[in-house]
């Protein structure tokens, strides 16, 4: 795959057609942003085989360890894999941390001995709303894809999901009919990050918020809200609701 803004490069590791590798791109925070921008627009795909080292550093003007530096923290936060004499792969399934998973709902539902299902209750594009918008310093047309879905344990409401996908991060989201995958799976998979914030709190469900996970009005909820980046892009935000009755454990 090419870069056609001439500064990415071929899966053989030549410098794309169309321009010079960038001269100031000669430090490891500087190859690192590089190589991550790379993967933010989708010039390297999850899975892909990277150029090595020494055509790296080539690339960049810079020595091998400068690269092999920018590599091995990449390769800390699970952005890249790296294999002796297999090479360089950006992750199939990346993580911020490798302590830090996002887990994905068919895993944590699967994992309690429960049989899981989906359904997308809602989906529209258009732009973000002016909260989202003003939170995340979002231009106001930019293109937004809101699904909203339920998903389910042994056929009892299990979470509730209300999120905000930015398309100009994400492009290949757009069309995946979520029949078989839900979107926080497809992102989980598909969707490398290098920022993460995520907000833990409890409110009194809404009337509709209490029909869909089968409690009453104004009963208690737990409230996940997650957002993920990378670089400075916002890939997604998301508002997970379950039942006061949901026990979270984490293991570090």
């Amino acid at each position: 795959m090419t870069d056609t803004t001439g500064s990415g490069t071929t899966g053989t590791g030549a410098p794309a057609s169309g321009g010079e590798p960038p001269r100031t791109a000669n430090s490891f925070r500087a190859i690192k942003a590089e190589i991550l921008r790379r993967i933010r627009d989708r010039i390297w795909q999850p899975g892909e085989l990277i150029p090595g080292e020494e055509d790296l550093a080539r690339e960049f003007g810079c020595a091998r360890p400068t690269v092999n530096r920018a590599l091995r923290e990449l390769a800390e936060i699970g952005i890249v894999e790296r294999k002796r004499r297999a090479g360089t792969r950006i992750a199939a399934h990346p993580l911020r941390e490798a302590r830090l998973e996002i887990p994905i709902v068919r895993d944590e539902v699967e994992a309690r001995g429960a049989s899981y299902r989906f359904s997308v209750l809602s989906r529209g594009k258009g732009p973000p709303p002016v909260g989202l918008r003003a939170r995340f310093d979002l231009p106001s047309a930019a293109p937004m894809l809101h699904v909203r879905c339920l998903h389910m344990a042994d056929g009892r409401p299990w979470q509730y999901e209300d999120r905000w996908i930015h398309l100009a991060a994400v492009p290949d989201i757009e069309n995946e009919p979520f029949d078989e995958q839900s979107p926080n799976e497809w992102l989980v998979r598909n969707a490398p990050f290098s920022e993460m914030e995520m907000v833990l709190g409890a409110a009194a469900a809404s009337p509709q918020e209490a029909e869909l996970l089968g409690i009453r009005d104004a009963d208690p909820v737990f409230v996940f809200e997650r957002s993920t980046w990378l670089l400075d892009r916002l890939i997604t935000h998301v508002r997970m609701l379950h039942r006061a009755d949901y026990r979270m454990v984490s293991r570090f």
